[in-house]
């Protein structure tokens, strides 16, 4: 395991104490999105509600629930 990886362990544990609560996730592209963490898998597929997407401007454009595959996330972080 490299230095910068989290045990898979680690990040469930992370994930289960944010259910419920605003994560902001930062994607492969560079893109930013944010929302209400509703629930993930062992794949670390997340799903988010009232999910927003930063635009080029600085500016969140609504997106609703949707589904992030966990193989195109870089970061999460709680809000």
């Amino acid at each position: 395991m490299s230095q910068s990886s989290i045990p898979v362990d680690t990040a469930h544990k992370i994930l289960a104490e944010a259910l419920g609560q605003v994560v902001l996730i930062r994607l492969r592209g560079g893109k930013v999105v944010r929302g209400r963490l509703k629930s993930y898998d062992i794949h670390l597929n997340i799903v988010l509600d009232d999910a927003e997407e930063e635009a080029i401007d600085g500016s969140w454009r609504k997106l609703g629930t949707v589904l992030i595959r966990g193989e195109n996330i870089v970061v999460i972080s709680p809000s």
